[in-house]
């Protein structure tokens, strides 16, 4: 652990019973009482997760918005000031350098936040492609902390130490200068869960303070520490994409069934030739949700067979907690895709039956 990055909470995990691992270059708590426990407490009351580990790159500059909006395969030009967007970057081939969300504070400021293991990659990619718009590029990541209370009474804990009301901002909008506990954060209403939630962003000599101060005020309605295992059984039941899973320099959007995310009526965006291509041409791949029909665990890495020859790939699978049946996505030609087409995963060089299903899994529905 001594080589790998910590935030700047890592010398408490230990008071909470975090059990370390690394995690994409960094020294990060799988688990504190349990992943399921964790999960089963996000999904009926609340999670706290350190996520300082994420990257956040700042852009500003005249030309902001027209550098931001060829950088991206999402439409920026939608967004309003104070608004979020999910969207990817792509390499001119059409494979996925990161997906990201960028926060607009106005035409020539914008926020973006990246994913841990792919920051210097990320940054580099920017600079590169900055070309000769009027834009300055800064990697903030080591002077931001990040925490994200997620679940359907994060609104009501959170409320009780912040000095605006919550219910003012919207899903995929954030507002800067809020007083959590008298700290000044960013907040916005976005996670990785498939619950309601925030994510807030302060200095990182004051993370440690709130974490405490969240986690005493949170006890009554359940709120409880969250690590990386429960974070990722949650997204994946909620289906929302990993790097290194479900995208990649290999997997396009496209594949990867995030076309919503490509615009390809912009005028232009690194990759968009390439996936325009791979769109008229048709998709060989395609990343499908399936249930094992026979007693096993996929895992990702794990090969999927149909007739007993190769398909492809499980890129996350699990016992999903909340559903309590083994599922799973899978990156597999796209002849075998349909719904009810039946395929097998290979488990400890056993094949064993499994149906494609909807994505789907799970869907909480909240609208604030």
């Amino acid at each position: 652990m001594e080589n790998l990055k910590k935030t700047p909470l890592y010398n408490i995990y230990k008071e909470y019973g975090g059990k370390i691992i690394e995690f994409g270059g960094w020294a990060m708590p799988v688990q504190f009482e349990g992943i399921i426990f964790e999960h089963e407490a996000v999904r009926c009351a609340a999670g706290l997760f350190d996520v300082s580990h994420m990257g956040e790159v700042e852009i500003k500059g005249t030309e902001a918005f027209e550098f931001v909006q060829n950088l991206v395969t999402n439409d920026v030009e939608v967004l309003k000031d104070n608004q979020i967007l999910y969207t990817l970057m792509c390499y001119p081939d059409g494979g996925v350098v990161d997906d990201l969300l960028v926060y607009k504070f106005s035409e020539e400021h914008f926020y973006l936040v990246i994913n841990a293991g792919n920051v210097e990659k990320d940054f580099q990619w920017m600079v590169t492609n900055k070309c000769l718009y009027d834009v300055e590029i800064t990697n903030n990541s080591d002077s931001v902390a990040e925490l994200a209370i997620q679940g359907p009474k994060a609104q009501e804990i959170l409320q009780k130490i912040t000095d605006i009301d919550l219910e003012e901002v919207k899903f995929f909008y954030f507002k800067e200068d809020v007083l959590i506990d008298g700290i000044k954060c960013l907040i916005s209403r976005t996670g990785y869960t498939g619950e309601d939630g925030f994510e807030i962003y302060t200095s990182i000599e004051e993370i440690e303070k709130l974490w405490h101060k969240l986690l005493i005020i949170g006890e009554k309605e359940g709120l409880k520490p969250a690590g990386l295992g429960s974070r990722d059984t949650l997204r994946f039941e909620a289906c929302l994409p990993l790097y290194g899973n479900e995208l990649s320099q290999d997997i396009t959007p496209l594949e990867a069934g995030l076309g919503f995310f490509v615009k390809l009526q912009k005028h232009n965006f690194i990759g968009k030739e390439a996936l325009l291509k791979q769109k008229e041409e048709g998709l060989k791949r395609k990343l499908v949700g399936f249930e094992m029909k026979d007693r096993g665990i996929p895992r990702h890495g794990y090969e999927v067979l149909a007739k007993g020859e190769k398909i492809g790939v499980v890129t996350t699978g699990y016992l999903s907690p909340t559903l309590k049946k083994n599922i799973g996505l899978a990156l597999i030609d796209s002849k075998y895709s349909e719904i009810g087409t039946e395929i097998e995963i290979v488990i400890r060089n056993k094949s064993l039956r499994a149906e494609v299903i909807s994505k789907k899994f799970y869907k909480k529905n909240y609208n604030k």
